[in-house]
């Protein structure tokens, strides 16, 4: 009874406090009205929509590493609440696009996948097994010799092959697991440079992801870190000469970035590894383009020295313009790849911000493609252990914490983590945040189960489709079917019966840009009242 009563009392201090602090909103919510319009501008919205069946000339794939569903939801939430609005009824640029589906994301060994076997099946079409890229499931992880002859090609290189310009931006290392899917082979992910490779690698003929960037595919835009992986061992970094760890790692003595200039005799081919030498690179005079920023993956966008370092938006622009210069078209791999590795570090606030700028590089996108010839496509590789939860108020910080304590008579944020590095326990108890500011970027939210690192999630993720065949993108789908339907859009590699005769669309395909998109604020007493309802319902069960 003690217990319940002070659970009672938290509860009146939680809505009081709401009462007090909340401004007052637009009534407009309170109205059926206002929603059966909403509804009915969605449902003319989708009744007008017509289908695109134009060859894609253009293909942009925007990949969110770990953007599963609940990262989208919060991150749509955070980014309207950046423009000083409730965030629920957010709009984000990838939601405006007319097709959804859900690709099935499990590996040939494993029920929760990473980012190698992924990217090998939405890239390459098939599906392999965990922390292999550019490889069949008939090879095996880090066995070198059961790659030979079990390698497979992506859309990439379909897409060079049919004459189109082709390119790479990612805020990782350029080495990394999704950007390396695209034209490497490597029975182990983490083969990045020479320095990676065991002995019997080397002696197997194996070779690291870097040298591979070179080889096995000639790449017109590549965009993102990686530059210790591409010079000698010792080899001083630009950026941080002092830095032992940002030095060259290479041990064959190789540079491969002057002899990625020295392959482009006779062409436009520019280095950069700062923004103000980006910023200098003109798209129409330049034919290839190798931009590193950092030694290894890039800053968080939290984080970024914007003097330094461009924006993933700026870097796509800068793409979309070098590459779409070729009349043939061009395919663009654009990755949000540090999503991710905040979700790893169970720090929501900078996944998030990730998300949110990824979704900006989407918009300026769209703005430089013409959507009857530019298939665009978001996705993600997979999810993570990552929940949003209790029972905040309408407009609460996404990054703040429930308004009611648990039965630990402790607070919780709203965002939490099945696992990972925010499981501390003290004397039997979770740490008080009261006084903790949960939406501070370097803030590590609680999770169930102690691990240095969160894992992945392993349900579906959402693809969106905008532009030429994107109505192929329905339903639910196996992750090795989107490179698929990517060729097919665009008339390479495989399945171009249909291309000889190119079809006309049967009218300019509409897409929505706002489905029933809501008031900013929520009506008080309606709120109040379905948030009590609530409470009291948990608290009598």
């Amino acid at each position: 009874m003690f217990r319940c009563g002070l659970i009672m009392f938290a509860v009146r201090v939680s809505v009081l406090c709401y009462l007090l602090c909340m401004s007052s909103g637009s009534v407009e919510e309170e109205n059926p009205e206002f929603w059966r319009s909403s509804a009915q501008n969605t449902l003319r919205s989708a009744l007008s929509r017509k289908l695109n069946t134009n060859v894609a000339k253009n293909i942009v794939l925007f990949l969110g590493d770990g953007m599963g569903v609940t990262t989208i939801t919060a991150a749509r939430i955070l980014k309207g609440q950046l423009q000083n609005r409730s965030g629920e009824e957010t709009v984000m640029n990838m939601d405006t696009f007319p097709f959804v589906g859900l690709a099935k994301v499990y590996t040939v060994d494993f029920q929760i996948p990473d980012s190698a076997a992924t990217a090998t099946a939405y890239l390459c079409g098939v599906k392999t097994n965990l922390n292999t890229v550019g490889v069949s499931a008939a090879a095996r992880n880090g066995v070198c010799r059961s790659q030979k002859g079990n390698e497979v090609t992506s859309i990439l290189k379909w897409a060079k092959d049919a004459g189109k310009s082709v390119g790479i931006v990612t805020t990782t290392r350029v080495q990394h697991a999704t950007p390396a899917a695209s034209y490497a082979h490597s029975a182990s992910r983490t083969w990045y440079s020479d320095a990676d490779l065991p002995n019997s690698a080397v002696t197997g003929g194996c070779m690291d992801i870097a040298s591979q960037l070179l080889r096995n595919t000639d790449i017109d835009v590549i965009i993102g870190g990686g530059r210790k992986y591409m010079t000698p061992k010792g080899f001083p970094d630009p950026e941080y000469p002092a830095d032992l760890k940002a030095q060259g790692q290479r041990k064959d003595n190789r540079n491969l970035i002057n002899e990625w200039l020295s392959m482009k005799e006779g062409k436009v081919a520019r280095y950069v590894w700062n923004k103000t030498d980006f910023d200098a690179v003109d798209p129409e005079k330049t034919d290839y383009l190798m931009a590193l920023f950092e030694p290894g993956d890039l800053r968080f966008d939290v984080e970024r020295d914007p003097s330094m370092d461009p924006s993933i938006s700026e870097t796509t622009e800068k793409a979309i313009q070098i590459l779409k210069k070729n009349p043939k078209g061009f395919f663009l791999l654009v990755e949000g790849g540090r999503i991710d590795q905040g979700h790893h570090d169970s720090r929501a606030s900078m996944a998030l911000h990730e998300a949110v700028a990824l979704d900006d590089a989407v918009a300026r996108g769209l703005e430089l493609t013409n959507e009857e010839e530019t298939l665009t496509v978001v996705t993600a590789d997979h999810s993570h252990a990552f929940t949003f939860n209790g029972y905040p108020f309408r407009g609460n910080s996404i990054l703040g914490k429930s308004p009611i304590f648990a039965m630990d008579l402790l607070p919780y944020s709203t965002l939490m983590y099945g696992n990972g590095p925010g499981h501390k326990i003290i004397d039997n108890k979770r740490p008080d945040i009261r006084n903790v500011d949960t939406t501070d970027k370097d803030y590590v939210q609680q999770s169930a189960v102690p691990l240095d690192s969160e894992t992945h999630g392993g349900e579906d993720v959402a693809l969106f489709a905008r532009g030429p065949m994107a109505h192929l993108f329905q339903g639910v789908f196996e992750q090795n079917y989107i490179a698929h339907a990517m060729a097919f859009a665009a008339c390479v590699g495989t399945n171009q019966e249909h291309c000889a005769a190119t079809a006309e669309p049967n009218e300019i395909p509409f897409t929505s840009t706002d489905p029933g998109s809501s008031a900013p604020d929520t009506p008080l007493a309606a709120m109040t009242t379905v948030m009590l309802s609530v409470w009291m319902s948990v608290l009598l069960h």
